[in-house]
This record gives C-alpha cells, sequence and structure tokens, in this order.
C-alpha cells in the first residue's frame, strides 16, 4: 500500500482522509447510498455516456437498486425490471414509454382512483384520450374500444375494491391482435400468486410499497417488461423506438432489440422525469422480498378464512372477495390464482356510514389506515377516503356502498383477526332486546 507524500490541510483531509475501504463481501445487499460514483479513468467515464457502461449516477443507476430490479424481473417471468420511487410513477413512467399526445389508452373503470385521476386529469392535458371498459371480463368490450390511435391497454390483474379478477390472456390476446401491449397493475396479486407476463401480458408494473417490501416503511414502485417489442409489428405505432435519434444515432430498436421498451424508460423516460428510488428504500424492498411467498401465503389463507366467515354474519350483506364461489369472477381463480386468492377484498356493513364509522372506531387488531400490502392487518371506509372522488352513482356500480369496507389482511392469528372483527360488528349492529328497554351488544 503505497502512502502519499502530500500535506493536506484539515479542511482537505477531513473531506478525503481514509476515504478508501477495505475490499468485502457482504451477505446482504450493500447500499450504495451515494448520489454518484466516481470514473476509474477518462475512457471509462466516456463509456458510461456513451453506451451506458458502469455507474454514474444513482439518478441513472445504482448497484443497490440494480440487484433489486433483476430479482423483481426474475420473480416476475420477466426480461428485465426498472425500480422507481412509488407505483403512481411506475404507472406513468411505463405508459410515458408508450403513449404521446394525439394517442389513445383502453382501460378499465375499476383501476385505483389515483391512476383514474392521472388519466382523467393529468393525461388529458397532455392530450392523451382514454376510454374506460365497464365489463372487464368482456373482451369484445375491450377491443370494441380500440381505436387506430390507441397505444396501450391497462388494467389491474386484481381490482380495488370489488376484488374483479382479469382474465390476462383474453385481453393479453386482444393486445397482440392489434400490435398494442397490455400493461397490468398487478399489486393486489402479486408474482408470488400470479405473473402476468406468463399469460401474455407484455408490461407489469408494482407498487413496490404494498406487498413487494411488505412491511410499510417505505415507497417504490417498479416496471417489469417481456423483452419481447416486435419491431415489425408494432414499429408504426411507436415510432420513438425504431426510428434514429434526434442527432441521429441508431434507434433504441436498434440497440436494445426485444428490451426497446424498457431501454427507452430507463435511458429517456425516468432519469428526465426523475422519479429516482432512494438505494435505501431498494434495500429495504429487496429485504422484504425475500419473504414474499411467505407473508402472500399466509396472507391469502387469513383472507380465505375471514372472508368466509364474515359470509355467513348477519350484520354482513355481501362479501366481494374473488376467493368466495359467490364472486362472479371466481371461475377464472383456478387458472390464475391457483395458490390463494389475495388478501385484499371488501365486505359491505348492513347500514350505512353510521355502522361503518362505529366499526372502525371499534377495531382493536386491525389499523385504520391507507394502504395495503402491511404484514399488519389494515381497515379504511372507501365512500369517506380512496374512493370520495367518485359520484354516488359511480361508486355504487363497482361495488362502493356507504357501508362499504375495504380490508388488507396480514398476518397475524387467524382467530385473534376474527374475534376483533367480532367485537367491531358488535360495536356497529347492537341488538335490541324487545320489552327489555335496553341494547345489549351481539
Amino acid at each position: 500500500m503505497t502512502t502519499s507524500s502530500r500535506r493536506d490541510g484539515f479542511t482537505t483531509r477531513q473531506v478525503h482522509g481514509s476515504l478508501a475501504a477495505q475490499s468485502a463481501r457482504s451477505r446482504t445487499t450493500p447500499i450504495y447510498l451515494t448520489a454518484g460514483f466516481p470514473f476509474d479513468g477518462f475512457d471509462d467515464a466516456a463509456a458510461h455516456f456513451g453506451q451506458g457502461d458502469g455507474f454514474g449516477y444513482t439518478r441513472v443507476g445504482n448497484p443497490t437498486i440494480d440487484v433489486v430490479e433483476r430479482r423483481i424481473a426474475l420473480l416476475e417471468g420477466g426480461a428485465q425490471a426498472l425500480l422507481v420511487a412509488s407505483g403512481q410513477a411506475a404507472v406513468t413512467v411505463a405508459l410515458l414509454g408508450l403513449v404521446a399526445s394525439g394517442d389513445h389508452i383502453v382501460t378499465s373503470t375499476h383501476i385505483y382512483e389515483g391512476t383514474r385521476g392521472l388519466f382523467l386529469d393529468n393525461f388529458a392535458r397532455l392530450g392523451i384520450e382514454v376510454d374506460f371498459v365497464d365489463d372487464i371480463d368482456d373482451p369484445a368490450a375491450w377491443e370494441a374500444l380500440i381505436r387506430p390511435t390507441t397505444r396501450a391497454l391497462f388494467a389491474e390483474s386484481l381490482a380495488n375494491a370489488r376484488n374483479d379478477l382479469l382474465d390476462v390472456r383474453a385481453i393479453a390476446d386482444i393486445g397482440d391482435a392489434h400490435g398494442i401491449p397490455l400493461v397490468v397493475d398487478n399489486t393486489l396479486a402479486t408474482p408470488y400468486l400470479l405473473r402476468p407476463i406468463e399469460h401474455g401480458a407484455a408490461v407489469v408494473v408494482h407498487s413496490a410499497s404494498k406487498f413487494l417490501s411488505g412491511q410499510g416503511s417505505v415507497l417504490g414502485g417498479v416496471i417489469v417488461d417481456d423483452g419481447r417489442f416486435d419491431a415489425v409489428a408494432a414499429g408504426a405505432k411507436y415510432p420513438h423506438l425504431v426510428e434514429p435519434t434526434r442527432t441521429g444515432g441508431a434507434s433504441v430498436f436498434e440497440r436494445h432489440g426485444g428490451l426497446a421498451r424498457i431501454a427507452h424508460l430507463r435511458e429517456t423516460v425516468a432519469p428526465r422525469l426523475g422519479p429516482t428510488p432512494s438505494p435505501l428504500n431498494a434495500f429495504l424492498i429487496g429485504q422484504g422480498l425475500e419473504t414474499l411467498s411467505l407473508r402472500v401465503r399466509e396472507q391469502s389463507r387469513n383472507a380465505a378464512l375471514v372472508a368466509a366467515w364474515l359470509g355467513a354474519r348477519p350484520e354482513v350483506a355481501t362479501v366481494d372477495y374473488v376467493g368466495l364461489p359467490s364472486h362472479p369472477h371466481h371461475r377464472h381463480v383456478e387458472r390464475y390464482l391457483p395458490d390463494g386468492a389475495g388478501s385484499v377484498f371488501t365486505f359491505t356493513l348492513r347500514g350505512g356510514t353510521d355502522e361503518a364509522r362505529r366499526f372502525i372506531e371499534a377495531v382493536e387488531v386491525f389499523t385504520h389506515m391507507t394502504h395495503v400490502g402491511d404484514v399488519r392487518s389494515l381497515v379504511l371506509h372507501p365512500a369517506t377516503t380512496s374512493h370520495v372522488q367518485r359520484t354516488p352513482e359511480e361508486r355504487v356500480a363497482h361495488g362502493v356502498q356507504d357501508g362499504t369496507l375495504r380490508l388488507s389482511i396480514g398476518i397475524e392469528d387467524a382467530a385473534d383477526l376474527i374475534a376483533d372483527l367480532d367485537r367491531a360488528l358488535a360495536a356497529s349492529h347492537p341488538v335490541v332486546v324487545p320489552g327489555a328497554g335496553q341494547t345489549v351488544l351481539a
């Protein structure tokens, strides 16, 4: 080890002194919490900016983030993944890599309210048009809305709040027939239960803040691409992927082939819009991935028990859980969700907002908050929170009544969850004893 003969001043020493660490291997993914990376030489910097070799700046790439991206792509059965700062960023970046002003998207009315607002408000201002399918289980309805300018089909594998289950293969086939990718938000199903790419979807997005991380501590989002972009079948619809760059350079497809879609997101869309995830958040998402199957398996088992128990209670009008035979999309479960029907669903109390308020204020094990996919069980009243921007008629059409509550089931003991729900039902629906002149909580 060579020792420099320099005699630096105090301030220089406090910035540069003993900066080099001894080489070591970490059992877990190291956290590269740095804005940028020093280049080893002049040519290394040129190679990074010219061909994308190595790492230069965390907004463009980071070793911690890279490890998590590779793992998620592997779990989803995709070719590559791109981690961004939130699930909403994942939806935005994925779609802005496909559509431009004057283009068109076909989607479902059942999507997350934040995504619906993105389409109706933000995308509308950019000149991007959107049509909504009311019955996601009607492939003909999807195809009927496709125009010459349609550039993406977008849906959720499991919808919030009515727990509708997408027939991925049927809608993906329609997209393929028109050279249009199906983009699926797979947040609620998770890659453990359902991998849409295996059923024909081209792109999958997640809010990694939910099940992938699992602990409810960080935000993140991810985009996974199947790596099968076909320039012959779809190049005319996506000229930005097949034409030379504005400086006359090789097109994205010429440089990346079937990975052109996600390469464009990684090189052009995400770094310029700037939804960069923190390497620390990426590390925590990566830690969560290591227990994903264990958590989701237990959550799905608990949810099935809770949903069946709620379905037998007289205080409950309906339970919208696709794992129950009563759900209209239950016939798709064997094909798409053989390992469990997920753990986020709604049920509707007999009564309305007053009963829902008393129920929520009585729970002790469940946490009242706007989130899903946590190891802890959560409850929310959609009509006054997640779906408040919809009209009363729209809420009813999508299974959200005044007495509807959304549950995200955690990994607690199922008996404790059921006991907590039992207490809340007793508080929300007191039984009046005739002639006794008093109310007894059931």
